[in-house]
Protein backbone atom coordinates (compact mmCIF):
# COMPACT_ATOMS: atom_id res chain seq x y z
CA UNK A 1 0.00 0.00 0.00
CA UNK A 2 2.71 2.58 0.77
CA UNK A 3 4.18 1.76 -2.31
CA UNK A 4 1.32 2.55 -4.04
CA UNK A 5 1.39 6.10 -2.50
CA UNK A 6 4.71 6.82 -3.33
CA UNK A 7 4.53 5.80 -7.16
CA UNK A 8 2.57 8.64 -9.30
CA UNK A 9 2.16 10.34 -12.41
CA UNK A 10 4.25 13.14 -13.37
CA UNK A 11 2.95 16.74 -13.33
CA UNK A 12 2.27 18.07 -16.43
CA UNK A 13 4.97 20.91 -15.96
CA UNK A 14 7.33 18.31 -15.64
CA UNK A 15 6.02 16.21 -18.67
CA UNK A 16 6.74 19.43 -20.75
CA UNK A 17 10.45 19.05 -19.52
CA UNK A 18 10.75 16.13 -20.26
CA UNK A 19 8.90 16.04 -24.11
CA UNK A 20 10.90 19.13 -24.88
CA UNK A 21 14.21 17.29 -24.13
CA UNK A 22 14.16 15.24 -27.70
CA UNK A 23 15.90 18.51 -28.64
CA UNK A 24 18.83 18.08 -26.66
CA UNK A 25 19.24 21.27 -26.84
CA UNK A 26 16.28 21.72 -24.61
CA UNK A 27 17.76 19.50 -21.75
CA UNK A 28 16.78 20.40 -18.06
CA UNK A 29 19.83 19.51 -16.43
CA UNK A 30 20.88 20.83 -13.11
CA UNK A 31 24.75 20.71 -12.25
CA UNK A 32 25.57 22.08 -8.50
CA UNK A 33 29.34 21.93 -7.19
CA UNK A 34 30.24 21.95 -3.52
CA UNK A 35 33.57 22.65 -2.53
CA UNK A 36 34.97 21.24 0.73
CA UNK A 37 38.28 22.15 2.12
CA UNK A 38 38.79 18.14 2.25
CA UNK A 39 37.85 15.05 1.23
CA UNK A 40 34.72 14.14 3.13
CA UNK A 41 34.29 10.83 4.61
CA UNK A 42 33.54 8.26 2.02
CA UNK A 43 31.32 6.02 4.49
CA UNK A 44 29.16 9.29 5.98
CA UNK A 45 28.93 10.24 2.80
CA UNK A 46 27.21 7.31 1.22
CA UNK A 47 25.36 6.94 4.37
CA UNK A 48 23.80 10.41 4.11
CA UNK A 49 22.71 9.67 0.37
CA UNK A 50 21.44 6.63 1.06
CA UNK A 51 19.23 8.18 3.88
CA UNK A 52 18.40 10.98 1.48
CA UNK A 53 16.72 8.54 -1.18
CA UNK A 54 14.46 6.69 1.26
CA UNK A 55 13.42 9.81 2.25
CA UNK A 56 12.78 11.01 -0.94
CA UNK A 57 11.80 8.00 -2.51
CA UNK A 58 11.87 9.68 -6.04
CA UNK A 59 15.64 9.58 -6.00
CA UNK A 60 14.97 6.00 -6.23
CA UNK A 61 12.52 5.95 -8.87
CA UNK A 62 12.56 6.31 -12.66
CA UNK A 63 10.69 7.69 -15.31
CA UNK A 64 8.84 5.32 -16.96
CA UNK A 65 6.59 6.16 -20.35
CA UNK A 66 3.28 6.48 -20.74
CA UNK A 67 1.43 3.01 -20.62
CA UNK A 68 -1.29 3.81 -22.97
CA UNK A 69 -0.83 3.82 -26.89
CA UNK A 70 0.15 7.97 -28.60
CA UNK A 71 1.01 9.20 -25.53
CA UNK A 72 -2.69 9.74 -24.16
CA UNK A 73 -1.53 9.47 -20.41
CA UNK A 74 1.29 11.37 -18.66
CA UNK A 75 4.43 9.39 -17.80
CA UNK A 76 4.77 8.16 -13.96
CA UNK A 77 7.44 7.62 -11.37
CA UNK A 78 8.18 3.70 -11.12
CA UNK A 79 10.67 2.52 -8.83
CA UNK A 80 14.00 1.00 -9.99
CA UNK A 81 13.89 -2.37 -9.18
CA UNK A 82 17.83 -2.80 -9.48
CA UNK A 83 18.58 0.60 -7.85
CA UNK A 84 22.21 0.61 -6.94
CA UNK A 85 23.74 3.64 -4.88
CA UNK A 86 27.56 2.91 -6.40
CA UNK A 87 26.11 3.64 -10.16
CA UNK A 88 24.81 7.03 -8.80
CA UNK A 89 27.49 8.30 -6.01
CA UNK A 90 31.20 7.85 -7.28
CA UNK A 91 34.26 9.09 -6.29
CA UNK A 92 37.03 9.56 -8.93
CA UNK A 93 40.90 11.47 -8.38
CA UNK A 94 40.91 15.13 -9.68
CA UNK A 95 41.68 15.76 -13.09
CA UNK A 96 45.28 17.66 -13.83
CA UNK A 97 46.01 20.14 -12.55
CA UNK A 98 43.73 19.36 -9.39
CA UNK A 99 42.14 23.07 -10.07
CA UNK A 100 38.14 23.82 -9.23
CA UNK A 101 39.00 25.00 -13.19
CA UNK A 102 39.63 21.19 -14.15
CA UNK A 103 36.15 20.14 -11.72
CA UNK A 104 33.99 22.96 -13.81
CA UNK A 105 35.47 21.15 -16.99
CA UNK A 106 34.26 17.46 -15.49
CA UNK A 107 31.17 19.09 -14.54
CA UNK A 108 30.49 20.66 -17.87
CA UNK A 109 30.93 17.71 -20.07
CA UNK A 110 28.44 15.84 -17.38
CA UNK A 111 25.61 18.45 -17.57
CA UNK A 112 26.02 18.10 -21.65
CA UNK A 113 25.42 14.07 -20.87
CA UNK A 114 22.08 12.97 -21.58
CA UNK A 115 20.54 10.80 -18.34
CA UNK A 116 20.33 7.12 -18.64
CA UNK A 117 16.35 6.57 -18.80
CA UNK A 118 16.43 3.32 -17.26
CA UNK A 119 17.72 4.83 -14.12
CA UNK A 120 16.76 7.63 -11.47
CA UNK A 121 17.84 10.77 -13.12
CA UNK A 122 20.50 11.60 -10.86
CA UNK A 123 24.59 11.22 -10.71
CA UNK A 124 26.53 12.27 -8.15
CA UNK A 125 30.62 12.61 -8.31
CA UNK A 126 33.39 13.19 -5.62
CA UNK A 127 36.38 14.29 -6.97
CA UNK A 128 39.44 13.67 -4.17
CA UNK A 129 43.07 15.31 -3.86
CA UNK A 130 42.08 18.58 -5.39
CA UNK A 131 44.93 21.18 -4.90
CA UNK A 132 45.75 21.61 -0.79
CA UNK A 133 43.86 18.41 0.05
CA UNK A 134 40.40 19.97 -0.96
CA UNK A 135 37.51 17.74 -2.32
CA UNK A 136 34.60 18.99 -4.65
CA UNK A 137 30.99 17.32 -5.05
CA UNK A 138 29.65 17.22 -8.87
CA UNK A 139 25.71 16.56 -8.35
CA UNK A 140 24.05 16.39 -11.82
CA UNK A 141 19.75 15.78 -11.12
CA UNK A 142 17.24 16.68 -14.02
CA UNK A 143 15.19 19.13 -13.12
CA UNK A 144 12.16 17.03 -13.16
CA UNK A 145 13.27 15.74 -9.65
CA UNK A 146 13.68 19.10 -7.78
CA UNK A 147 13.98 22.56 -8.35
CA UNK A 148 16.70 25.08 -6.48
CA UNK A 149 14.41 25.16 -3.38
CA UNK A 150 13.73 21.29 -3.08
CA UNK A 151 17.66 20.76 -3.67
CA UNK A 152 18.64 22.75 -0.51
CA UNK A 153 15.37 21.11 1.28
CA UNK A 154 17.44 17.96 0.26
CA UNK A 155 20.95 18.97 1.29
CA UNK A 156 19.58 19.31 4.46
CA UNK A 157 19.54 15.58 5.40
CA UNK A 158 23.01 15.59 3.69
CA UNK A 159 25.02 18.07 5.67
CA UNK A 160 25.68 18.48 9.06
CA UNK A 161 26.07 22.20 11.19
CA UNK A 162 29.71 20.99 12.85
CA UNK A 163 32.53 19.30 12.16
CA UNK A 164 31.44 15.85 13.61
CA UNK A 165 28.74 14.15 11.88
CA UNK A 166 25.42 14.00 13.84
CA UNK A 167 23.88 11.03 14.87
CA UNK A 168 21.08 10.90 12.80
CA UNK A 169 19.53 7.84 14.02
CA UNK A 170 18.53 4.40 13.00
CA UNK A 171 18.16 4.25 8.51
CA UNK A 172 14.57 4.85 7.08
CA UNK A 173 13.70 1.77 5.86
CA UNK A 174 13.82 1.03 2.16
CA UNK A 175 10.86 2.10 0.05
CA UNK A 176 8.50 -0.56 -1.09
CA UNK A 177 8.40 -1.44 -4.73
CA UNK A 178 5.09 -2.62 -5.45
CA UNK A 179 5.12 -5.70 -8.60
CA UNK A 180 3.07 -4.10 -11.83
CA UNK A 181 2.64 -6.23 -14.83
CA UNK A 182 1.52 -4.59 -18.45
CA UNK A 183 -2.53 -4.80 -18.02
CA UNK A 184 -2.01 -3.30 -13.99
CA UNK A 185 -0.08 -0.19 -15.74
CA UNK A 186 -2.86 0.16 -18.79
CA UNK A 187 -5.64 -0.35 -15.47
CA UNK A 188 -4.42 2.50 -13.25
CA UNK A 189 -3.47 5.16 -16.86
CA UNK A 190 -7.14 4.59 -17.33
CA UNK A 191 -8.36 5.22 -14.19
CA UNK A 192 -5.44 8.17 -13.79
CA UNK A 193 -6.51 10.04 -16.50
CA UNK A 194 -10.28 9.16 -15.35
CA UNK A 195 -10.33 10.93 -12.57
CA UNK A 196 -7.93 13.99 -13.67
CA UNK A 197 -11.22 14.70 -16.04
CA UNK A 198 -13.51 14.01 -13.40
CA UNK A 199 -11.57 16.50 -10.59
CA UNK A 200 -11.45 18.91 -13.50
CA UNK A 201 -15.60 18.89 -14.48
CA UNK A 202 -16.32 18.80 -10.64
CA UNK A 203 -13.64 21.55 -9.71
CA UNK A 204 -15.36 23.57 -12.07
CA UNK A 205 -19.22 22.96 -11.14
CA UNK A 206 -18.24 23.59 -7.22
CA UNK A 207 -16.17 26.99 -8.40
CA UNK A 208 -20.06 27.84 -10.81
CA UNK A 209 -22.02 28.67 -8.28
CA UNK A 210 -19.77 30.76 -6.21
CA UNK A 211 -19.15 32.91 -9.16
CA UNK A 212 -22.38 33.09 -10.52
CA UNK A 213 -23.12 34.65 -6.97
CA UNK A 214 -20.13 36.55 -7.14
CA UNK A 215 -21.02 38.17 -10.28
CA UNK A 216 -24.52 39.20 -9.09
CA UNK A 217 -23.38 40.86 -6.12
CA UNK A 218 -19.82 42.62 -7.83
CA UNK A 219 -19.91 41.78 -11.75
CA UNK A 220 -17.54 44.42 -12.60
CA UNK A 221 -15.26 43.33 -10.11
CA UNK A 222 -15.61 39.24 -11.31
CA UNK A 223 -15.33 40.28 -15.34
CA UNK A 224 -12.29 42.09 -14.43
CA UNK A 225 -10.79 39.24 -12.54
CA UNK A 226 -11.41 37.11 -15.58
CA UNK A 227 -10.03 38.97 -17.95
CA UNK A 228 -6.77 39.87 -16.26
CA UNK A 229 -6.73 35.78 -15.48
CA UNK A 230 -6.84 35.72 -19.36
CA UNK A 231 -4.44 38.33 -20.47
CA UNK A 232 -2.24 37.03 -17.77
CA UNK A 233 -2.70 33.17 -19.38
CA UNK A 234 -2.01 34.93 -22.66
CA UNK A 235 0.78 36.44 -21.79
CA UNK A 236 2.22 33.36 -20.09
CA UNK A 237 1.97 31.51 -23.10
CA UNK A 238 3.01 34.32 -26.12
CA UNK A 239 4.90 33.18 -28.69
CA UNK A 240 8.41 34.32 -28.88
CA UNK A 241 9.50 33.79 -32.60
CA UNK A 242 12.71 35.94 -32.50
CA UNK A 243 15.60 36.82 -30.46
CA UNK A 244 15.44 40.28 -28.87
CA UNK A 245 19.08 40.47 -28.80
CA UNK A 246 21.13 40.84 -32.17
CA UNK A 247 24.50 39.59 -30.78
CA UNK A 248 23.23 36.51 -28.54
CA UNK A 249 21.64 34.81 -31.54
CA UNK A 250 22.71 31.04 -32.50
CA UNK A 251 22.49 27.95 -30.48
CA UNK A 252 24.71 25.26 -30.27
CA UNK A 253 24.95 21.95 -28.39
CA UNK A 254 27.64 22.98 -26.57
CA UNK A 255 28.41 24.84 -22.91
CA UNK A 256 30.46 26.33 -20.63
CA UNK A 257 30.29 26.86 -17.22
CA UNK A 258 32.14 29.85 -14.52
CA UNK A 259 31.45 31.00 -11.12
CA UNK A 260 32.12 34.48 -9.19
CA UNK A 261 30.94 35.16 -5.78
CA UNK A 262 29.47 38.53 -4.75
CA UNK A 263 29.97 39.36 -1.15
CA UNK A 264 25.67 39.24 0.44
CA UNK A 265 26.34 42.20 2.55
CA UNK A 266 27.25 44.29 0.05
CA UNK A 267 24.83 42.97 -2.82
CA UNK A 268 21.81 43.22 -0.45
CA UNK A 269 23.14 46.86 0.46
CA UNK A 270 22.23 47.98 -3.01
CA UNK A 271 18.90 46.36 -3.26
CA UNK A 272 18.36 48.31 0.28
CA UNK A 273 19.40 51.84 -1.75
CA UNK A 274 16.01 51.63 -3.51
CA UNK A 275 14.06 49.60 -0.65
CA UNK A 276 14.39 46.66 -2.94
CA UNK A 277 14.85 42.90 -2.55
CA UNK A 278 18.26 40.91 -3.21
CA UNK A 279 16.84 39.31 -6.45
CA UNK A 280 15.92 43.06 -7.76
CA UNK A 281 19.84 43.59 -7.17
CA UNK A 282 20.70 40.30 -8.72
CA UNK A 283 18.48 40.73 -11.88
CA UNK A 284 20.09 44.57 -12.06
CA UNK A 285 23.59 43.19 -12.22
CA UNK A 286 22.68 40.84 -14.70
CA UNK A 287 21.23 42.90 -17.11
CA UNK A 288 24.17 45.43 -16.60
CA UNK A 289 26.12 42.63 -17.50
CA UNK A 290 24.28 42.30 -20.74
CA UNK A 291 24.42 45.74 -21.72
CA UNK A 292 28.52 45.67 -21.38
CA UNK A 293 28.21 42.35 -23.25
CA UNK A 294 26.34 43.97 -26.36
CA UNK A 295 28.28 47.15 -26.29
CA UNK A 296 31.45 45.52 -26.47
CA UNK A 297 30.16 43.66 -29.53
CA UNK A 298 29.16 47.44 -30.61
CA UNK A 299 25.29 46.48 -30.58
CA UNK A 300 22.35 49.09 -29.51
CA UNK A 301 20.48 46.66 -26.77
CA UNK A 302 16.96 47.39 -25.16
CA UNK A 303 14.83 45.25 -23.32
CA UNK A 304 15.78 41.67 -23.50
CA UNK A 305 13.42 38.67 -22.79
CA UNK A 306 14.35 36.72 -19.30
CA UNK A 307 12.79 33.69 -18.33
CA UNK A 308 12.43 33.39 -14.36
CA UNK A 309 11.27 30.65 -12.26
CA UNK A 310 8.78 31.67 -9.88
CA UNK A 311 8.27 29.47 -6.58
CA UNK A 312 4.51 27.84 -6.24
CA UNK A 313 5.90 25.61 -3.48
CA UNK A 314 3.07 24.94 -1.03
CA UNK A 315 3.89 24.73 2.95
CA UNK A 316 2.86 21.03 2.86
CA UNK A 317 4.69 19.81 -0.31
CA UNK A 318 7.09 17.41 -0.02
CA UNK A 319 10.77 17.49 0.29
CA UNK A 320 12.35 17.59 -3.35
CA UNK A 321 10.15 17.60 -6.43
CA UNK A 322 9.55 20.69 -9.14
CA UNK A 323 7.67 23.17 -8.10
CA UNK A 324 8.07 25.98 -10.16
CA UNK A 325 6.62 28.00 -13.07
CA UNK A 326 9.01 29.72 -15.59
CA UNK A 327 7.69 33.04 -16.42
CA UNK A 328 9.20 35.55 -19.12
CA UNK A 329 9.25 39.23 -19.30
CA UNK A 330 11.02 41.81 -20.72
CA UNK A 331 14.42 43.40 -18.60
CA UNK A 332 15.45 47.21 -19.04
CA UNK A 333 18.94 46.29 -20.34
CA UNK A 334 19.28 49.36 -22.22
CA UNK A 335 18.55 51.30 -18.86
CA UNK A 336 22.01 52.80 -17.62
CA UNK A 337 21.58 54.08 -14.60
CA UNK A 338 21.64 50.97 -12.29
CA UNK A 339 19.87 52.18 -9.49
CA UNK A 340 16.84 53.27 -12.04
CA UNK A 341 17.41 49.40 -13.31
CA UNK A 342 16.98 47.96 -10.07
CA UNK A 343 13.61 50.09 -9.90
CA UNK A 344 12.28 48.71 -12.23
CA UNK A 345 13.16 45.09 -11.97
CA UNK A 346 11.99 45.28 -8.80
CA UNK A 347 8.50 46.13 -9.82
CA UNK A 348 8.85 43.71 -12.99
CA UNK A 349 9.51 41.07 -10.73
CA UNK A 350 6.44 42.32 -7.96
CA UNK A 351 4.05 42.00 -10.82
CA UNK A 352 5.85 38.26 -11.77
CA UNK A 353 4.91 37.20 -8.54
CA UNK A 354 0.85 37.90 -8.99
CA UNK A 355 0.44 36.94 -11.94
CA UNK A 356 -3.24 35.67 -12.48
CA UNK A 357 -1.75 32.56 -14.55
CA UNK A 358 -0.04 31.25 -12.13
CA UNK A 359 -2.66 28.81 -10.52
CA UNK A 360 -3.00 27.55 -13.66
CA UNK A 361 0.79 26.61 -14.75
CA UNK A 362 -0.14 22.99 -14.51
CA UNK A 363 -3.09 23.32 -16.94
CA UNK A 364 -1.75 25.70 -19.22
CA UNK A 365 1.28 23.20 -19.25
CA UNK A 366 -0.94 20.23 -20.26
CA UNK A 367 -2.70 22.24 -23.47
CA UNK A 368 1.45 23.18 -24.27
CA UNK A 369 2.05 19.54 -24.11
CA UNK A 370 -0.45 18.81 -27.05
CA UNK A 371 1.38 20.70 -29.43
CA UNK A 372 4.18 20.10 -31.51
CA UNK A 373 7.22 19.63 -29.56
CA UNK A 374 8.82 21.75 -32.19
CA UNK A 375 6.29 24.67 -31.57
CA UNK A 376 7.35 25.26 -27.97
CA UNK A 377 10.61 24.35 -28.49
CA UNK A 378 10.96 26.78 -30.96
CA UNK A 379 10.06 29.17 -28.76
CA UNK A 380 12.18 28.80 -25.76
CA UNK A 381 15.07 29.02 -28.06
CA UNK A 382 14.64 32.61 -28.67
CA UNK A 383 14.41 33.14 -25.22
CA UNK A 384 17.59 35.58 -24.79
CA UNK A 385 18.38 34.46 -21.10
CA UNK A 386 16.86 32.80 -17.80
CA UNK A 387 18.21 33.85 -14.16
CA UNK A 388 17.48 32.45 -11.24
CA UNK A 389 17.84 33.24 -7.51
CA UNK A 390 18.06 30.43 -4.63
CA UNK A 391 18.53 30.61 -0.89
CA UNK A 392 20.87 28.47 0.41
CA UNK A 393 22.25 27.80 3.78
CA UNK A 394 23.15 31.19 5.66
CA UNK A 395 26.23 29.39 7.72
CA UNK A 396 28.89 27.24 7.41
CA UNK A 397 27.73 23.51 6.55
CA UNK A 398 29.62 20.14 6.61
CA UNK A 399 29.63 17.07 5.20
CA UNK A 400 31.17 13.83 6.31
CA UNK A 401 34.00 16.13 8.36
CA UNK A 402 34.48 18.27 5.98
CA UNK A 403 33.49 22.04 5.54
CA UNK A 404 31.87 23.28 2.97
CA UNK A 405 33.91 26.54 1.35
CA UNK A 406 31.82 26.86 -1.94
CA UNK A 407 28.06 26.16 -3.30
CA UNK A 408 28.12 26.92 -7.16
CA UNK A 409 24.14 25.65 -9.30
CA UNK A 410 24.91 25.92 -12.56
CA UNK A 411 21.11 25.95 -14.58
CA UNK A 412 20.49 24.58 -17.85
CA UNK A 413 20.13 26.90 -20.36
CA UNK A 414 16.83 25.55 -21.93
CA UNK A 415 17.37 27.27 -25.22
CA UNK A 416 18.33 30.51 -24.31
CA UNK A 417 22.04 32.44 -24.21
CA UNK A 418 22.54 31.54 -21.06
CA UNK A 419 21.30 31.49 -17.58
CA UNK A 420 22.61 32.72 -14.63
CA UNK A 421 21.76 30.83 -11.29
CA UNK A 422 22.32 33.43 -7.32
CA UNK A 423 22.76 30.47 -4.57
CA UNK A 424 23.31 32.39 -1.00
CA UNK A 425 25.74 30.82 0.98
CA UNK A 426 27.52 31.59 4.28
CA UNK A 427 27.73 35.46 3.37
CA UNK A 428 28.56 34.81 -0.22
CA UNK A 429 26.15 34.85 -3.69
CA UNK A 430 27.73 31.76 -5.82
CA UNK A 431 26.60 32.87 -9.03
CA UNK A 432 27.25 30.37 -11.62
CA UNK A 433 27.01 30.89 -15.20
CA UNK A 434 26.22 28.63 -18.29
CA UNK A 435 26.62 29.79 -21.63
CA UNK A 436 25.45 28.83 -25.00
CA UNK A 437 28.72 27.96 -27.04
CA UNK A 438 26.69 29.69 -29.71
CA UNK A 439 25.15 32.59 -28.37
CA UNK A 440 28.08 33.59 -26.40
CA UNK A 441 31.23 32.01 -28.61
CA UNK A 442 33.29 34.58 -25.94
CA UNK A 443 32.35 33.45 -22.80
CA UNK A 444 35.67 34.99 -20.51
CA UNK A 445 34.44 38.39 -22.27
CA UNK A 446 31.10 37.76 -20.96
CA UNK A 447 31.73 36.74 -17.64
CA UNK A 448 34.18 40.03 -17.24
CA UNK A 449 30.91 41.78 -18.31
CA UNK A 450 28.94 40.14 -15.38
CA UNK A 451 31.53 40.87 -13.04
CA UNK A 452 31.56 44.71 -13.95
CA UNK A 453 27.55 44.65 -13.92
CA UNK A 454 27.70 43.09 -10.01
CA UNK A 455 30.48 45.99 -9.16
CA UNK A 456 28.91 48.35 -10.65
CA UNK A 457 25.05 47.46 -9.06
CA UNK A 458 26.98 47.00 -5.24
CA UNK A 459 28.75 50.69 -5.91
CA UNK A 460 25.66 52.37 -5.46
CA UNK A 461 25.61 51.46 -1.70
CA UNK A 462 29.53 52.95 -1.57
CA UNK A 463 30.85 49.68 -1.30
CA UNK A 464 34.15 48.37 -2.97
CA UNK A 465 34.07 44.80 -2.62
CA UNK A 466 35.38 43.11 -4.92
CA UNK A 467 33.46 40.76 -7.48
CA UNK A 468 35.71 37.15 -7.87
CA UNK A 469 35.65 35.08 -10.89
CA UNK A 470 36.58 31.92 -8.64
CA UNK A 471 37.17 29.48 -11.97
CA UNK A 472 35.59 28.55 -15.19
CA UNK A 473 35.81 25.69 -17.66
CA UNK A 474 37.83 26.98 -20.50
CA UNK A 475 40.70 27.14 -17.97
CA UNK A 476 40.40 23.17 -16.80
Amino acid sequence: MAGELLEAHVRDTDVFTWRMERDPLLRSTIVAVATYDRSPDWGVLCERIERATRLTPTFRQRLAPSSLPFGLSSPRWLFDPDFDLAWHLRRVGAPAPGTLDAVLELARVSGMTAFDPARPLWEFTLVEGLEGGRAALVMKVHHALTDGIGGIQLATHVVDLERTPADRGPMPPVPTAPHHDQVDLVREAIGHEVRRLAETIVGSAAALPGTIAALVRHPVGVVSATAETARSVARFVAPVTTTSSTVMVERRLAWRYAVLEVPFPALRAAAKEVEGTLNDAFVAAVTGGLRRYHDLHGAAVGDLHMSMPISIRADDDPDGGNRVTLMRFAVPVGMVDPLARMRQVGALCAGLRVEASIPYSNTIAAVLNLLPAAVTGGMLKHVDVLASNVPGFPEAVYVGGARVEGFYALGPTIGSAANITLLSYDGRCCIGVNTDDGAVPDPEAFLDCLRQGFEEVVATAGGHDPVQVVAASWHG
